[in-house]
């Protein structure tokens, strides 16, 4: 079973049902509560004389409280912290000596707190990068390798400062200390040891900020471990979510990390000048033969950093392969076939049976009805019927496999031996198998909330399926309303077709600007409509309630006018008033301040929204365009048979390189072309920070220059090269840590 790669409707409740547990338990907050700790610690550590002797570093004074009977080396402070633990805090090495010789038994002593649960003196000389400490104490028989911290303020939790994992060694190799790291994996620290996620020390060097460094600390660690000769190699060990360093690089956006690590499986076939030709390893890239890809994960990810991994060699590569030689010919097929649907069952809803109304039929006197529905026998009668049936049962069993395909229910797995058509005849049926529906891989957040995955098309793509499906139980029993029901299915199931737009690079982020303004705008701009239209509906109903219900039908009842306002709020109707009957003046107050309201203030309030969400969409245009092209290549690769899906790149195996597959890029590497797109990104975003200064938003810098020109009162733009010159040479800096594609790249 594939595990969730993001968080599920159980993990959340299970994250609030732990929060209101310690809620219950402490009757605090969770910073409130560390405040009245770290307090306390504070107030211990002055009240204990070993102690405070060990903060002060006077070694003298240890030796003599030691010595002293009364004295209790294994006292504990407020964190369940021992002396030792207090003056590695400190990073007091003459005082940690001194408790060593005369407490040897304290080196392995982990703290006792909740909060600290597990933390050994040397997990704290190693986040400290305190060499000497650490040399002194494995010498003197320091574990290495079994403490392990389940403390809850060293858990992975949200809004968490530090994450370190649990074991010593991952401590050091998320601060980058090479010395400690070698001398921990010389005294015996386990390599491969997972802390209670699973986790790594290569899955937290993915989750550490800096990027250079863990690059580094990860090279070192892979050739640690490749001493050992494993089967399995380091980078690929998954934790218990099924994710590896690799993969979870692309999920956190660690675009410095995850190059890094593609760079590492790379082999380079030759190089020429500025041009080169690389073999890219597609393991746990490609959506192949990898339910849980590094595509699948972009996708599902909802971090924008995500997304611009999609940009990266090779993965940029290999999604246009599969959009441009298969995925947009099958989806553009889809999108034909759907539509074919829908005007099929358009036709049976314009055909529908009907008959005249019997003589017999009774119906109110505002009725203008002329026309009701056939029973079943009456329905079924002639050639036309007869055509209508069957569009009526094509259109019954495509919502039955619409409601199928969406939630995953049952795939069938043919033997890949069998041709095309003995697949069609299911003579080859070799076995099936329930899969989760993705609906509970992604998350229920993620599978209707972001655009890429379909966002609302699948609550309109089950809705149709559910009415129509509602409507043929209608159409056989008998039951009369079946009008509604087609009225919906019909606005429901066009509206889906504007999923299809995403099969076109210049329909598809139109399509989320409608969907972020229906769902994001519009209902923000609702909620305020609604709260302004009851306010003044019940106040002209107040007025109106006296009236004769026909002097002014539009404010005959409560819920007509309510409506009448609605549709006065966005211009569909004139103003309801019959100025030759005597009307109130206050109705004239609550027309003018309604309009002011709903014209002036909330439409111009929607346009200006509208207008930044469109502002935004464009400016994502390109990341959304990808997002969009790999989930839909991941949709078809779900529906359709892998034998319609060749399989990109060559078998390394008939060439020395292993099962793994490979992806031929050439690469042109043009140091200039990259230098220049530098300094442009830099101009540019300089001109965005001008003008926030300009709007008084800017913040002070040291820059002496800069100082000097802004208190000489000279003009912004005569300062902006200076600005523009520092974000250059800040830029050049970076390239030490990042890895820039060149856009001239030739794939094959």
């Amino acid at each position: 079973m594939t595990p969730a790669i993001s968080r599920t409707a159980a993990g959340e409740i299970n994250h609030w049902w732990s929060q209101m547990k310690f809620r219950l338990q402490h009757r605090k907050g969770w910073n409130e509560m560390l405040d009245e700790t770290f307090l306390m610690q504070s107030k211990r550590e002055n009240d204990i004389p070993l102690f405070t002797a060990t903060k002060e570093n006077n070694a003298a004074c240890i030796k003599k409280l030691l010595d002293c009977a009364s004295t209790n080396i294994f006292e504990r402070g407020e964190l369940g912290e021992t002396a030792l633990h207090v003056a590695v805090l400190n990073n007091n090495f003459e005082a940690a000596v001194a408790l060593m010789d005369g407490a040897p038994e304290l080196i392995n002593e982990p703290m006792t707190s909740d909060l600290y649960q597990g933390l050994t003196a040397l997990h704290i000389a190693a986040v400290n990068q305190n060499v000497n400490l650490v040399r002194e104490l494995i010498v003197r028989g320091g574990d290495v390798a079994t403490p392990r911290v389940t403390g809850m303020y060293f858990r992975k939790r949200r809004g968490g400062l530090l994450y370190f994992g649990e074991h010593i060694l991952a401590f050091a190799s998320c601060v980058g200390n090479e010395e400690i790291i070698s001398m921990l994996i010389k005294a015996g620290a386990n390599i491969r040891a997972q802390d209670s996620l699973g986790n790594t020390a290569l899955h937290l060097l993915v989750l550490q900020p800096n990027k250079t460094t863990a690059c580094q600390i990860f090279d070192i660690l892979m050739a640690r471990d490749a001493e050992l000769d494993p089967t399995l190699p380091l980078d690929m060990i998954p934790n218990y979510r099924g994710l590896t360093s690799f993969k979870l690089a692309a999920k956190e956006g660690n675009l410095v990390v995850f190059q890094h690590l593609v760079n590492r499986r790379r082999v380079i076939q030759w190089s020429l000048g500025p041009l080169s030709s690389n073999l890219y390893d597609l393991t746990e890239i490609d959506s192949r033969v990898d339910d849980l890809s590094v595509l699948e994960i972009i996708v599902s990810s909802q971090k924008r950093e995500a997304r611009r991994i999609l940009e990266l060699t090779p993965v940029r590569q290999l999604v246009s392969l599969k959009w441009n030689l298969y995925g947009k010919h099958y989806f553009r097929l889809l999108m034909l076939v759907y539509l074919l649907y829908i005007s099929i069952f358009t036709l049976c809803c314009v055909y529908r049976p009907l008959k005249d109304l019997p003589e017999n039929y009774t119906k109110a006197d505002n009725d203008r009805t002329t026309k009701i529905q056939k029973n079943l026998k009456e329905s079924y009668q002639t050639h036309t019927d007869h055509m209508r049936l069957i569009g009526e049962i094509i259109s019954v069993i495509g919502a039955i496999i619409i409601l199928l395909l969406e939630v995953s229910i049952i795939f069938y797995i043919f033997d890949t031996r069998s041709g095309f058509i003995n697949k069609l005849l299911w003579s080859n049926l070799t076995c099936y198998y329930f899969q989760n529906p993705n609906i509970l891989r992604v998350g229920a957040k993620s599978y209707f909330g972001q655009s890429a995955l379909g966002g609302p098309f699948h609550v309109t793509l089950v809705s149709y399926a559910c009415l129509v499906v509602i409507l043929c139980i209608k159409r056989v029993s008998g039951l009369a309303g079946e009008d509604v029901l087609m009225a919906w299915s019909l606005v429901l199931g066009w509206s889906n077709m504007m999923y299809f737009a995403r099969g076109f690079e210049m329909l598809g982020p139109y399509v989320i600007v409608i969907q972020k303004t229906i769902f994001g705008d519009l209902t923000k701009f609702m909620w305020l409509t609604l709260i302004f239209l009851i306010g003044f509906s019940t106040a002209l109903w107040m007025v109106y309630m006296t009236q004769d219900p026909a002097a002014v039908s539009a404010y005959r009842s409560f819920p007509i006018t309510i409506f009448s306002q609605f549709e006065l709020s966005i211009g569909l109707i004139d103003l309801p008033v019959d100025h030759t009957i005597y009307t109130h003046p206050v109705v004239h107050c609550l027309h003018v301040g309604f309009s002011v309201v709903s014209y002036i203030l909330l439409f111009n309030l929607l346009i200006a929204m509208m207008s930044d969400t469109q502002w935004r969409v464009t400016q994502e245009r390109d990341e959304l365009w990808r997002v969009q092209v790999v989930a839909t290549n991941l949709m078809l690769e779900r529906r359709f048979s892998l034998r319609l899906w060749p399989r990109l790149g060559v078998c390394g195996l008939p060439y020395g390189l292993g099962e793994h597959w490979y992806l031929r890029v050439e690469d042109r590497n043009d140091p200039f072309a990259q230098k220049m797109r530098r300094y442009i990104n830099a101009f540019s975003r300089d001109e965005e920070t001008g003008k926030k200064e300009e709007n008084g938003k800017g913040s002070t810098t040291n820059d002496p220059l800069q100082t000097s020109s802004t208190e000489e009162h000279k003009p912004l733009p005569k300062r902006r090269p200076l600005r523009c010159w520092n974000i250059i040479r800040q830029s050049i800096e970076c390239e030490k840590e990042e890895n820039v594609d060149s856009p001239d790249v030739k794939f094959v």
